[in-house]
């Protein structure tokens, strides 16, 4: 029997020395996240937390996400560009979260790849932690995966999961949501990590490059759709530390009742999850104007204007349900943090009297809740 040549890890195509050189290059962007509860350093088995910070907590509540940014990464691929990437995870994940009014308190990564290149796989390790500093989410630990023969070199996917905490007597949710309570948009940055696939359809099809030079834009197509996606968290915990989720009785009090993030599916079908059966959410279009990049990529690919409201944030990344009393209050607020906001409708009783309407969305995303609507022409 003829000896075959040595097989060895790295001749499969995993480099290991690498995996402990990408470590070594993003640690310290990692411990810049970490708060009082994280126990221990990086490279543990097991990313540790102490609960007993949280030991002023009547009955809390945990919440837990998982996400990735989907084919927003073959942007990020195409242009060599990476230090992005970890803001859009970081915001599909923790601003899940704090919809039900939680703080997200850590979070962990995992990062595949075809070929561990250690300055490549820092950087997008840096951007998440980048994107936990903003949420105030500690990164407490990750994984970075070699699979040769599954992804090519260049190719890698990222995904990640966070864990939140809030008071049950704090929960949000469609049980708060009244008739008569206001909408507030929160503007997105562009089209944040979700729709990609549409998105990347319409340039190959138009046969734009990434490197193209957009006046509309003001930028590089590819610096456009590498935007990275807003995160909401301090804003969100913000207007609920301002205009308190209970009143003095301990019921439902004159603030925020609720918030929906704006990410795969668009507005309505994202709206009408956090409203309870028997109420519609109004949507003004006249109260925004959609942004250069939605409305190129509707005239490039000819996109009807259902199938970008039903894809793309169309320029709404957040949305906050509140108290009518307080609602001019909340815009001021999150406007004089930076955060352009305005208000987009109000909530009504489902009387079905817009149920005819070709955009009206019920039951989304498997929930059998509240309605949406969007209505008029945008500015």
């Amino acid at each position: 029997m003829t000896a075959n040549k040595a097989v060895t890890y790295a001749s499969a195509g995993v480099d290991v020395e690498a995996g402990d050189r990408a470590v070594e290059l993003m640690k310290d962007a990692v411990k810049a996240t970490h708060t009082a509860g994280v126990v221990g350093g990086v490279g543990g088995f097991a990313g540790l937390f102490d609960l007993s910070v949280l030991k002023d907590y009547r009955k809390p509540y945990l919440a837990t996400s998982t996400d990735g940014v989907g084919t927003k990464v073959a942007i990020a691929q195409a242009l060599d560009i990476h230090h992005t990437i970890g803001h859009d995870l970081v915001g599909m994940v923790v601003d899940d979260i704090v919809v039900t009014g939680a703080r997200p308190l850590f979070m962990t990564d995992y990062i595949a790849t075809g070929k561990v290149v250690p300055e490549r796989v820092a950087d997008i390790v840096r951007g998440i932690a980048e994107g936990c500093s903003l949420a105030g989410t500690a990164l407490v630990g990750g994984e970075t995966a070699e699979h040769p023969g599954l992804l090519a070199e260049g190719e890698y996917d990222v995904a990640g999961a966070a864990t939140g905490i809030v008071e049950a007597d704090e929960l949000l949710g469609p049980e708060r949501v009244r008739e008569g309570d206001v909408l507030i948009a929160m503007a997105s940055s562009g089209i944040h990590s979700n729709g990609y696939s549409l998105v990347r359809k319409v340039i190959n099809v138009a046969g734009w490059g990434l490197e193209r030079q957009v006046d509309e834009l003001g930028r590089t197509l590819g610096e456009e759709l590498l935007e990275p996606t807003r995160i909401y968290t301090a804003d969100c915990l913000d207007l609920i530390e301002a205009f308190p989720v209970n009143g003095e009785d301990g019921q439902t009090g004159s603030g925020i009742r609720g918030f929906s993030h704006v990410t795969g599916g668009g507005l309505s079908a994202n709206l009408a999850r956090v409203l309870p059966r028997g109420t519609v959410g109004l949507v003004d279009r006249s109260s925004w104007e959609i942004p250069a990049i939605f409305r190129l990529v509707g005239e490039l690919g000819s996109v009807p204007q259902a199938d970008l409201e039903r894809t793309l944030n169309l320029g709404v990344g957040m949305i906050a349900v509140v108290d009518p009393s307080v609602a001019d209050a909340a815009v001021e607020r999150l406007n004089k943090r930076g955060l352009p906001s305005w208000v987009l409708g109000t909530v009504e009783a489902d009387t079905g009297a817009y149920q005819s309407n070709a955009d009206y969305v019920q039951g989304a995303k498997g929930v059998d809740g509240g309605a949406a609507v969007l209505l008029g022409n945008y500015a």
